[in-house]
């Protein structure tokens, strides 16, 4: 876990909006969406994606991940928005309405033929019906589609919500089923999994519950829509002191010699089997990423 990547917090950016790209360089997420798709209005798609091109390549992001997030294919945007992306080098290129193994087949095929770089990864959006249908299959195409680059799956909870009629409620209780399906898929095939946006950037206080849930339930990270999210979404993907003390503390009866064969062994009077180990582990590194960030 040396290498580990924080996503606690996966910020849009609008790529139309200049200020916001500029103003992005000095916020504290870990990630930024520069967004081409969702977030950009017909008219000035064009225009986004000349400055969110211009603006990987120009750089002063620092150690903030940059993923684009390009029209669909099918879109009159979509296949321009994906040269130029690969053209600009970011992180990861985002793609939308990911419903099938087949998109990801299409777009492994289209990053061959015009000669993408190693090192940009696919993320995938789930925000359709079909999506949540075929969630394990995506989730594995990493290993069934050649050249597939899959490494993250986005929850896009809004358009599930329009798809299916389902109510954006606090709690996000007809929506529990689906979001756990895309995650266990995720965790089977070992993606990166990335929660929904959370719509009234007013509420922070509703904004940090929700962190807290997704948190909860296991996502790495949340994706955000307002610099006013940040700190709630990475307060919460950090683990409190209580937990890396206790973390600390299992690794450490584990390692003893007297301790060396047990399956479990009683710490404070709770009882820890040696599976805790990894989650103690995963714990003190996310704890020590986050340290070593400094924010």
């Amino acid at each position: 876990m040396a290498d580990l990547r924080l996503r606690r917090s996966v910020l849009y950016m609008p790529g139309s909006n200049q200020r916001a790209l500029d103003k992005a360089k000095e916020l504290a997420a870990d990630s930024l969406i520069l967004d081409l798709e969702d977030a950009v209005a017909p008219e000035a798609k064009e225009l986004a994606r000349e400055q969110v091109c211009a603006a990987v390549k120009t750089g002063g992001y620092g150690d903030r991940e940059i993923i684009i997030r390009v029209n669909a294919p099918q879109t009159p945007w979509g296949e321009a928005d994906l040269k130029a992306a690969i053209e600009a080098r970011p992180h990861a290129i985002l793609m939308p309405k990911v419903s099938s193994t087949a998109v990801l087949e299409m777009i492994s095929n289209r990053l061959e033929a015009l000669d993408a770089p190693e090192g940009i990864d696919v993320w995938a959006m789930i925000e359709t019906p079909a999506a949540i249908l075929n969630i394990h299959d995506i989730a594995k195409a990493r290993k069934t589609v050649p050249g597939c680059r899959l490494t993250c799956l986005v929850l896009g909870t809004n358009d599930l919500a329009k798809d299916t009629w389902a109510q954006l409620v606090k709690g996000r209780a007809p929506m529990m089923p689906w979001i756990m399906f895309a995650l266990a898929a995720a965790r089977a095939e070992g993606l990166t999994i990335l929660d929904g946006v959370f719509n009234d950037i007013s509420d922070v206080d509703g904004c940090r519950e929700e962190c807290r849930q997704s948190r909860d339930l296991g996502f790495d990270g949340k994706t955000i829509i307002h610099p006013s999210q940040i700190e709630p979404a990475n307060t919460c993907f950090a683990p409190m002191t209580e937990e890396v003390e206790r973390a600390r503390k299992v690794i450490a009866a584990f390692e003893l010699p007297e301790n060396a064969k047990r399956g479990a062994i009683k710490i404070d009077g709770r009882m820890y089997e040696r599976q805790h180990i990894g989650m103690a582990r995963r714990a003190v590194a996310w704890h020590e990423a986050i340290a070593a960030k400094g924010t």
